[in-house]
């Protein structure tokens, strides 16, 4: 019987039994039919659904947000693939995409629910993403799959490619940009925070190598490091950026190392 001890459970619809079956078998997740689950609490469970349309994250406990899912195609992306700033996104500025520098090859070491992946990968760039929760990392893989099947995201979603595990254990020749985006841990609640980011404090945490994860970073041959922040926030390892892009609630510390050149 299935029980609330687990935190995860992988649940599906029975034309993708196969794929939970095998997601399930490889990390050591129970795995139950939808029509088997227990019936909703004030416990904090998550299912990762394979269903017909996607694989979803989806908070199963009374009252909860919508899931959780990965969509390049349809939303707010599919917008700013269409209408948005460009150039003028602000991690577009990070990464140095201005005058000649049209084309780099970024490698992004925490690709999450790979947005800001996604957005470099429309205005030119490739994108190498790394992610090693594997839950979040089958979220962004089902999501690179749906865009790859849609004519108008499949262009952009050809330039992304997605890998499981650490960024700096093998890392690729040929990178210009290493972008980091690590989880912050919040130091006090707010019931305004997004779905995405409460399921990523309950199923993955923050991240307590963020300075390490720089330091690999500084001992890479790469021109160009962007470090995602929220505003306020200290710099990894206290090391002062070259120069910082700043929005409204966050901003990128950049540590300029070489002049950049793309096509």
């Amino acid at each position: 019987m299935i029980s609330y001890d687990n935190q995860v459970l992988v649940s599906y619809y029975e034309q993708r039994r196969d794929e939970a079956e095998a997601f399930s078998s490889r990390f050591g997740l129970p795995l139950v039919a939808l029509e088997a689950l227990p019936a909703k609490s004030d416990k904090s469970v998550y299912l990762l659904n394979f269903s017909d349309a996607r694989v979803e994250l989806v908070n199963w406990r009374m009252q909860a947000p919508g899931p959780v899912f990965v969509d390049f195609v349809e939303g707010a992306l599919a917008y700013r693939r269409e209408h948005g700033g460009g150039r003028g996104e602000m991690v577009a500025k990070a990464v140095g995409l201005k005058g000649d520098v049209k084309c780099l090859n970024v490698l992004d070491a925490t690709a999450g629910l790979g947005r800001d992946a996604y957005v470099l990968a429309a205005l030119g760039c490739h994108v190498v993403m790394y992610e090693r929760n594997p839950l979040v990392h089958c979220l962004l893989a089902d999501g690179l799959r749906r865009a790859q099947d849609c004519s108008d995201a499949a262009s952009v979603a050809a330039r992304m490619t997605l890998h499981l595990g650490e960024a700096f254990t093998e890392f690729p020749d040929g990178i210009d940009v290493v972008y980091l985006d690590p989880m912050f841990p919040e130091r006090r609640k707010s019931s305004a925070v997004k779905k995405e980011m409460q399921a990523f404090k309950d199923i993955v945490g923050a991240d307590p190598d963020a300075d390490e994860l720089l330091a690999s970073a500084l001992r890479q041959d790469v021109k160009r490091i962007v470090v995602k922040r929220p505003k306020g926030a200290p710099c990894l390892l206290g090391r002062e950026p070259s120069f910082a892009v700043t929005g409204k609630s966050g901003r990128f510390d950049v540590y300029a190392l070489r002049k950049l050149t793309g096509g």
